[in-house]
């Protein structure tokens, strides 16, 4: 470790400027008019020492303090109507970078700097993450209007030392820098959120964080409420949404069929009514989850009939994207996101008249079903694993697993793409729910899968093609009471 390269407190100073899509120009009435993302924003008459600082910050980190006759007070009363536009550097007077920058993702990223003791107890949040970009790490929180760009060593070894409670004055010794510049660094840090403090006076070995004991932290883990956060907008500044982002050719609209025995399915005829014809309320009232299987399966023609009037390929034409790079669509029964439909389905069959015991591939355009693999194991293990999410007391007759060819929906849209595939799942999951229950079969939706035996029995490409759902169909053990309403999708 370097001796301490800070020194004396003075060496340390703030640092400012603008997000890299801010814009000051020249307003048509006179005065400056900020472009921001969250909006524009017009200066009546800056002073030129406000306008030439504006124009500085558009260029990168400045210290403000070396504008001649600049008033702070009225910069920071103009900063207050810029909300989510200025970045906040730290730097060192004797270096030309600085040590971080703290960048708002949301027009509520205002950065008010705590005073922090160098005894208060400090720990990294534990809904803080580390990731690298363009060969910096990028310090993110879910709960943060901000994200931190940790640009020298010096921030890092701070960050690092913050994996378990800790004081500012503990780790300026362990990594043998100025205790000032530790706790500047740390402000920053808990001025975003992603350093919890501790009450003063607390012993720093044992301390109590607020975020290990608030109720709603509490209910989430990290993971689900990063992808609440990085899906949806307001506290994320990604772009978002039918974007065109990847330089990659557009995947096909339909998998192609792999090798092995086809079987073609029954295609029942829609203008004329169905077996068990029922109306929409009496389906959705009907639905139930059920988990008692009788002996014998569905019938390759209930199977058919099911998969046609849920997942078959009615129709595809063609789509003009980004560039005009051309693209199929097509349209099916259940709704999907931009006609993408990039869910495939698998079937794993155990009892099933007329269909060999196996895992199958189902191809909506000719609406068969590939034998893929009969590889008891596979067969043995996925069921198992379906008939303990059930709580079941025997294998379901027939296994769906749902998978997603990523990249064929995130090809048109990012920063969504997971988080609509597992929308695409329910409605999905619902349309099967409603058909099983007029045809008179017993589904069930499943909470979870296995994802490594899912691609492994079915030859997946992971990760460019994921389970993402289940879904059990069978015949109920006992018709009249095998309906279970009490848990409706199996954990």
């Amino acid at each position: 470790m370097p001796s301490d390269p800070a020194g004396p407190t003075d060496v340390v100073q703030p640092l400012w400027s603008f997000r890299d899509d801010v814009v000051v120009e020249p307003a048509p009435g006179g005065g400056l008019v900020v472009l921001t993302r969250w909006g524009d924003i017009t200066v009546d008459s800056p002073a030129p020492s406000i306008a030439d600082s504006l124009y500085r910050m558009t260029l990168g980190p400045v210290a403000l303090t070396n504008v001649d006759g600049l008033n702070n007070g009225d910069l920071h009363e103009l900063f207050d109507r810029l909300p989510g536009c200025v970045v906040r550097s730290l730097g060192l007077r004797d270096s030309s970078s600085p040590l971080l920058s703290v960048t708002p993702v949301s027009p509520h990223g205002v950065l008010q700097l705590p005073d922090l003791p160098l005894t208060q107890p400090i720990r990294l949040s534990r809904f803080a993450f580390v990731r690298e970009v363009d060969g910096e790490l990028l310090l993110e929180s879910p709960l943060s209007h901000h994200r931190v760009v940790l640009h020298r060593p010096l921030a890092t070894w701070v960050v690092g030392s913050l994996g378990r409670a800790t004081t500012s004055a503990a780790i300026a010794a362990a990594i043998n820098m100025a205790q000032a510049v530790v706790v500047e660094i740390v402000a920053y840090l808990a001025a975003t959120g992603m350093v919890v403090t501790g009450e003063p006076g607390q012993v720093a070995a044992a301390p109590t964080f607020d975020e290990d004991t608030d109720p709603d932290l509490l209910t989430w883990s990290p993971y689900d409420l990063l992808f609440h956060s990085r899906s949806r907008l307001g506290r994320h500044d990604d772009p978002a949404g039918a974007v065109y982002r990847h330089d990659l050719p557009p995947l096909p609209v339909v998998k192609p069929v792999p090798e092995g025995r086809r079987f073609p399915l029954y295609e029942p005829d829609l203008t004329a009514p169905a077996a068990g014809e029922m109306t929409l309320t009496q389906a959705v009232e009907g639905r139930r989850s059920v988990r008692d299987f009788a002996d014998d399966g569905p019938s390759a023609r209930e199977l058919g009939e099911l998969l046609y009037r849920c997942a078959r390929l009615r129709s595809q034409q063609e789509s003009v994207g980004a560039g005009g790079v051309r693209y199929t669509v097509s349209e099916r029964p259940y709704p999907s996101t931009g006609s993408l439909y990039e869910l495939d389905l698998y079937l794993t069959v155990d009892r099933c008249d007329g269909l060999p015991r196996g895992n199958y591939h189902y191809d909506p355009r000719s609406h068969s079903l590939t034998l893929i693999n009969e590889n008891a194991t596979f067969v043995d293990e996925l069921l198992d694993s379906a008939m303990m999410l059930t709580g079941a007391q025997r294998r379901p007759p027939v296994l769906i697993t749902m998978t997603a060819r990523m990249g064929r929906l995130s090809w048109v849209y990012d920063g969504i793409c997971y988080a609509t595939t597992l929308k695409h799942v329910g409605v999905l999951q619902q349309t099967l729910y409603l058909v099983a229950t007029m045809l008179g079969l017993a589904p069930c939706a499943l909470a979870m899968g296995d994802s490594e035996l899912a691609g492994a029995a079915f030859g997946l490409d992971w990760p460019a093609e994921v389970s993402v759902g289940e879904f059990v169909v069978g015949k109920a053990a006992d018709a009249s009471r095998g309906l279970d309403g009490q848990r409706e999708v199996s954990a």
